[in-house]
């Protein structure tokens, strides 16, 4: 069982993941995001991995890749900076990357490294699905890494019935067929979205993502999956107060 399966297994609603880039305000905040969110007492994180062109974020977190890429942020860097934190941080965390990250990387050493940071679960919005079929299922399973896919309002059922049928930790609920980043209240075609989705009775659990941002679409997303995670309002958020104003953040969510 890896380490999101255990948290679903200890709390089934409600689930609150953030997520943030790192070297993002600065360059060494990394470890201090981490460790801050920890003592939020969110369920998991979303470890954001910046990149050039990150075809599925929006403006906030592009600007934030942007200004974390200037800082000297790369992906040794990063594997650095979490495995400094690897031993004190108990919250599980979610690496969320491109898939030329990986492949420029070279696969087995990116493995290695997620590995070695204690990180279990992995998604690449951009990685087809016959690929991982054919060859990153396998590669994956030799590290004890999990995949996770993301499905949108344009998604067929016969291919979200798949990748439930290849889900082990969650399916990423993305709440509307365009890019990251908050968009006001939850429309009601969302909603029929989130109620098409829970109806289809999917063995995997539901987290819903892009534009969730404060505790009203926190709580109407929640009433359709099993939590969901919040980006670009974070992001805003430690823009503007910096690291020490994440505990205040994360309590606005819960409320």
């Amino acid at each position: 069982m890896n380490s999101i399966q255990h948290i679903f297994q200890q709390k089934d609603k409600n689930l609150l993941s953030i997520y943030f880039t790192c070297g993002f305000p600065e360059l060494n905040d990394t470890g201090k995001v981490i460790q801050e969110l920890e003592k939020s007492g969110i369920d998991f994180i979303e470890v954001g991995l910046p990149y050039s062109d990150p075809m599925a974020d929006g403006p906030t977190i592009q600007y934030s890749s942007s200004v974390a890429l200037k800082n000297g942020v790369n992906l040794d860097v990063i594997f650095e900076q979490l495995l400094a934190i690897k031993d004190s941080n108990k919250t599980p965390l979610v690496l969320m990357g491109y898939f030329n990250q990986l492949l420029k990387y070279g696969e087995d050493a990116f493995c290695q490294k997620v590995k070695d940071c204690g990180i279990d679960t992995v998604i690449f919005p951009d990685l087809p699905m016959v690929e991982y079929e054919n060859h990153y299922k396998t590669l994956f399973a030799k590290y004890g890494i999990t995949n996770v896919f993301l499905i949108t309002p344009h998604t067929s059922e016969d291919r979200i019935r798949k990748i439930d049928s290849l889900t082990d930790a969650f399916i990423y609920v993305v709440a509307s067929a365009s890019i990251t980043g908050a968009k006001g209240d939850v429309s009601n075609a969302q909603v029929a979205y989130f109620k098409r989705i829970k109806a289809m009775n999917l063995k995997s659990k539901l987290i819903i993502g892009f534009g969730i941002s404060d505790n009203k679409t926190f709580t109407t997303a929640c009433e359709y999956a099993n939590g969901a995670i919040i980006g670009s309002a974070f992001i805003k958020s430690i823009d503007s107060t910096g690291v020490n104003g994440i505990g205040d953040f994360v309590k606005g969510v819960l409320g």
